[in-house]
């Protein structure tokens, strides 16, 4: 009798530890399961969202994110879905005005919008002037540009707006081996997001700050002047600036771009860097204005690829190595962390990003 109860006792004590070890399988299972998420992304930042690291981060908030390329005009106007018919978890967009338009109604021909859960201003960079040594020593003699603890800011950028509007040459400010009239290279505003972006800082400029109702009838033939006068223009930033880097200031003394391309250039060619850091010069117009690429979340999965950008790894890794800056103005960040010197830790002068409508007028009175 003892030996059949006692025989009973280890069974039951079997199955417990088998059902316990079967649980604590289910449980590593299911805490060990990746979620697959899907977003429809502007360009810009490829390079972050295909690093190794980031790819390692995402790990441990089991996801794996599938990123589908799409142009920002397309996300506000077009049904956001994959092609199998399914709609993404976020939008990941390239620039703020497309941000903001898509949280209003949908107008015209244009899809219906999906319920935006999370958004927020995620990766940041401000608009900036590359020039040379020479021709920054040449703008401080003429009061544009002022160097203030090892940055350069263009602290009167309508003088040199008008500079342009005049048709001042290079050699009226003392730069006798340079030829032609004076000049600042950008991307064509018509064709090109951060074109539009920088056209945005000039009319608010020549608008004294704020472009309203009132002041853009007048201030359009002024910036269409300027427009005329700037040239040829490249239809991408990257392009730009490996012409700036390659031809040098006798083809490129002055360009548009965003702070983050030298010190994405810094960190993957250290050797091309070191050859020409000595000679470049960053100059940040007072005021300037952000590049925001902002994420919309519209699914609980999207807004777990939300948080990945609130993590300090992604952060860290994002300002450092790809010069995008995250969080608050002068926060999250550290300039000592990034391979370029003559970069400010905080931007303090900067103008609003326009609304969609203020550039879609200017887009279209520059193209007519």
């Amino acid at each position: 009798m003892k030996n059949t109860k006692g025989l009973a006792l280890g069974i039951l004590v079997l199955l417990a530890v088998i059902l316990g070890l079967v649980g604590v399988s289910n449980i590593f299972k299911k805490s060990t399961k990746v979620t697959t998420i899907y977003g429809a992304v502007g360009g810009g930042k490829e390079n972050l969202l295909e690093d190794e690291e980031f790819l390692k981060i995402l790990k441990k908030y089991k996801i794996n994110v599938v990123n589908d390329s799409w142009s920002n005009g397309q996300l506000v106007v077009k049904d956001v879905v994959r092609e199998n018919g399914n709609k993404y978890d976020f939008i990941f967009f390239s620039d703020q005005r497309f941000y903001d338009y898509y949280k209003t109604p949908a107008t015209g021909e244009e899809a219906d919008r999906y319920t935006v859960q999370k958004g927020s201003l995620t990766l940041n960079t401000p608009v900036v002037i590359y020039s040379w040594d020479e021709v920054t020593d040449a703008l401080i003699k003429e009061n544009i540009v002022t160097e203030k603890n090892g940055v350069y800011y263009i602290t009167d950028m309508e003088k040199l707006l008008n500079y342009i509007l005049e048709g001042k040459s290079w050699k009226d400010i003392g730069l006798e081996t340079l030829y032609g009239k004076i000049n600042i290279d950008s991307t064509d505003p018509v064709t090109s997001s951060p074109g539009a972006t920088y056209y945005g800082l000039v009319a608010s400029i020549m608008a004294g700050g704020t472009l309203t109702d009132e002041n853009i009838d007048e201030i359009l033939p002024k910036l269409k002047e300027f427009y005329k006068k700037s040239g040829y223009m490249n239809n991408t930033p990257a392009d730009l600036f490996q012409l700036y880097l390659k031809t040098g200031m006798g083809a490129k003394p002055m360009i548009v771009d965003y702070e983050k391309s030298i010190i994405d250039f810094a960190n993957a060619s250290p050797e091309e860097y070191a050859k020409l850091k000595d000679r470049i010069r960053i100059l940040y117009p007072t005021p300037t204005i952000w590049n925001s690429h902002c994420i919309a979340t519209l699914s609980d999965s999207g807004n777990i690829y939300y948080d990945v950008f609130e993590d300090s790894k992604v952060q860290k890794l994002a300002w450092s190595k790809y010069g995008f800056r995250t969080g608050i103005t002068g926060g999250n960040y550290n300039v000592s962390d990034v391979p370029v010197a003559g970069i400010p830790q905080s931007i303090d002068s900067t103008v609003s990003s326009l609304k969609m409508n203020y550039y879609n007028q200017m887009i279209d009175y520059l193209k007519n």
